[in-house]
């Protein structure tokens, strides 16, 4: 497999099908980074490290420590001994100071990858993974800290986490621990992150770096809609087929870091982590500290490769759901069509002419609870609002299942709003800082789930009504930011920790759900796309992407999104014109188009609609199973980018074999005086012929990739058109 051990040298190397990434180990013990890049054949030395030059090893030259400290490449640096650049541990001791410092002691290469306790992290099997664990001590703190590294050779990925074990009688507390750190010399990277907002999520954004440290982060208690837990170093004029690309993905649901940070040397230090703002975790005696996983990939074929390093990745190490590669339903969920307002017979007139168009499931959102008629009450009150469903939640599913569809619910567990019977009956189970009125945010307030009765209620009002009827699936919703960081159950000392304790309750929650409803098809969501990551990704195959359903709007959320994650995973949804965020209109043909490179299905009053449109919903439906088997398993790549200023924008998924492809392309302005479009594609045989389909018109793979084809100008804005090749078995060249 992929990990050597020279013990001569003390280096360790680590090799993918395409990659390498080596270690060496300082006189000392100092775990140091050599290289990480294109596959070597050979072990290189560890000269790279430059612990033959001034200042030297602090054995050599122990004067100079401070100076040694602050150059060399460290795997995982430590805070408050003289290495002034951003940190991965600091540890404050019984006396207060801070201050650690760590060795390598011992080492272990598994065969496979052992689990997180109480974190969603990738998996594999021996002969799909091997791991490398560094056993390093802080002998002053009495600390054990394991350095875990997992290489899947196939798909061009490493992953690390890290683990603290306190091996003395004292208390620690950790007030920083970052999961992954890599040192590198500068050759003018620029940096890559997503950014955005509600309803225009993960727009990609690229700057050069400078001197000094750029960062991402999150503090709001969740991932974000504002950014998101990946950065990437890139060197200058990379595109999607050329460059070399240094990427790192977290594990996690909850505050962040990701920085990168040039030196006055031109040393880059890439970190990724817990952010170590509001964070303190009190580690006694004999207990241990999980960080989250962080996810490596190097590229030396540009941003595509990693994109599609990443996807295979995802699709076989993170995505557990029976999903992954089974045929999803086609859903229309209520929202936009009804927002509040309906009962049981809007529902099921609904699900009639859903069923008559070949949709497959009726999902019911917000609304159907408490006294839910709007957004400022009830939230905690998951019993049925027998007002609006009269005859009562299984008589319901079982006239949507005999009307021929599936049913799905809308819950939001984690939340609680201040006019509710549960919050009269238990003030005490929301966040909330004493003698303070708490922030409201939706008119709702957040349950403390670092408490397990909170946890044991939220999770029996899901699973209860999951145990009354034939439910398919669940949207799972988080529709507020965390705030008023105060827990009645934890100490005041614990107050610190209740952000990650939040996040292993979401964790834990979601874990029983797919534990006991192991057929559950569950999609995640968070006021649109603001828990969209990858520890998400464990629980349920696919997230809703944004609230934002705008079909030019979701051409920017999309490809950021794409950038990372399989289009299997992230939910779209074709709605109602004039769009309901932005009033756009846009055609109906647009809209499926665009909803194809995701989920697919609707979110409008299909009751309603224009019989123009209502008449093109079975072929859409049609269009979806075809090319859902490629959509779950080919190759993704950006053939063209709206957002890069472009009046077009276009995608392209490819078969692995190679035996068809799906293009689409989307007019966004037209221009006047203007010719067609050469657009060239990939993924394919350059030795076989392609028919375009539709058409009688043959195509060599060479022609396809090298040559192109022509996309002729349309009348209008927001026009869109597919092109599937399929490769003629009969033919050759």
């Amino acid at each position: 497999m992929g990990i050597q051990f020279d013990a001569e040298q003390s280096i360790f190397k680590l090799d993918t099908y395409e990659t390498t990434y080596v270690i060496a180990l300082s006189r000392e013990g100092y775990a140091g980074h050599v290289y990480y890049g294109k596959r070597l054949k050979a072990m290189c030395g560890k000269d790279l490290l430059r612990m033959e030059e001034p200042p030297y090893t602090p054995s050599l030259h122990k004067r100079e420590k401070s100076a040694f400290l602050n150059v060399f490449p460290m795997e995982y640096p430590t805070g408050g001994i003289g290495d002034y650049r951003e940190s991965c541990l600091d540890i404050r001791n019984e006396y207060g100071n801070m201050g650690c410092e760590i060795f390598y002691r011992s080492h272990r290469i598994i065969k496979g990858k052992p689990r997180l306790k109480g974190l969603p992290a990738s998996f594999g099997e021996e002969g799909q993974v091997e791991t490398l664990e560094l056993l390093c001590e802080d002998p002053v703190l009495d600390l054990e800290i394991i350095l875990s590294y997992s290489v899947f050779e196939k798909e061009d990925i490493i992953t690390r986490n890290i683990r603290i074990v306190n091996k003395g009688q004292k208390i620690r507390r950790l007030e920083k621990v970052y999961s992954a750190c890599l040192d590198m010399d500068n050759r003018d990277y620029e940096v890559i992150t997503l950014h955005g907002a509600w309803a225009r999520e993960r727009h990609i954004q690229r700057n050069r770096l400078v001197y000094g440290k750029q960062r991402v982060s999150s503090g709001r208690g969740e991932t974000s809609h504002q950014e998101h837990p990946f950065l990437a170093l890139v060197t200058p004029n990379t595109t999607q087929d050329t460059g070399e690309v240094y990427g790192m993905h977290f594990v996690y649901s909850g505050n962040f870091i990701a920085q990168a940070e040039r030196s006055q040397y031109d040393q880059v230090r890439m970190v990724m982590g817990i952010s170590g703002e509001e964070f303190c975790w009190k580690l006694c005696p004999g207990e241990e500290f999980q960080a989250p996983e962080t996810v490596l990939v190097y590229s030396d074929e540009g941003l595509g490769k990693m994109t599609r390093s990443l996807h295979d990745f995802y699709r076989e190490h993170m995505i557990r759901s029976p999903y992954k590669y089974r045929k999803r339903p086609v859903l229309l969920n209520n929202w936009e069509a009804t927002y509040f307002h309906f009962d049981s017979e809007k529902l099921l007139d609904i699900a009639r002419e859903a069923a008559a168009n070949g949709i497959e499931m009726l999902v019911m959102d917000d609304g159907w609870f408490g006294k839910r008629n709007s957004d400022d009450n009830s939230l905690g009150d998951w019993y049925v609002n027998e007002e609006k469903l009269t005859s009562g939640l299984p008589d319901l599913v079982k006239k949507v299942n005999e009307i021929g569809l599936e049913f799905g619910i809308w819950f939001e567990p984690e939340m609680i709003s201040p006019d509710s019977e549960l919050y009269r009956t238990h003030p005490d189970w929301a966040f909330c800082i004493p003698n303070r009125e708490p922030c409201q945010s939706r008119a709702q307030y957040v349950l403390d789930l670092s408490r397990a009765d909170v946890r044991e209620y939220a999770y029996e009002c899901v699973a209860k009504i999951l145990r009354s009827a034939p439910i398919s699936y669940v949207k799972w919703d988080m529709n507020r930011q965390l705030s008023d960081m105060g827990s009645s159950y934890l100490k005041a000392d614990e107050q610190q920790e209740l952000f990650h304790r939040y996040v292993l309750g979401v964790y834990e929650l979601q874990e029983r759900l797919v534990a006991e409803f192991p057929d559950l098809l569950l999609e995640n969501c968070s006021g649109g796309g603001a828990r969209f990551d990858p520890g998400m990704l464990y629980y349920s195959p696919q997230i809703w992407c944004s609230d934002n359903t705008d079909a030019i709007e979701r051409l920017r959320i999309q490809e950021g999104t794409a950038l990372l994650y399989p289009l299997s995973s992230i939910g779209a949804h074709v709605s109602d014109c004039p769009n309901h965020t932005v009033g756009r209109n846009t055609p109906f043909e647009t809209r499926a188009h665009v909803a194809l490179a995701g989920t697919f299905g609707y979110e409008l009053d299909i009751t309603k609609i224009a019989e123009e449109e209502r008449n093109q919903i079975a072929g859409q439906v049609e269009l979806c199973h075809k090319y859902q088997p490629l959509m779950q398993t080919g190759d993704y790549y950006r053939i063209a980018s709206w957002s890069e200023q472009r009046p077009y924008d276009c995608w392209e998924v490819a078969a692995k074999d190679g035996s068809e492809a799906l293009v689409t392309y989307v007019q966004v302005l037209a221009v006047p005086n203007w010719h067609s479009t050469n657009i060239k594609i990939s993924g394919l045989d350059p030795e076989a012929v392609y028919i375009l389909e539709g058409t009688e018109k043959t195509y060599t793979g060479e022609e396809l990739m090298y040559c192109g084809f022509l996309v002729k100008e349309q009348n209008g804005d927001a026009r869109s058109c597919q092109y599937h090749f399929v490769q003629k078995k009969t033919d050759a060249i």
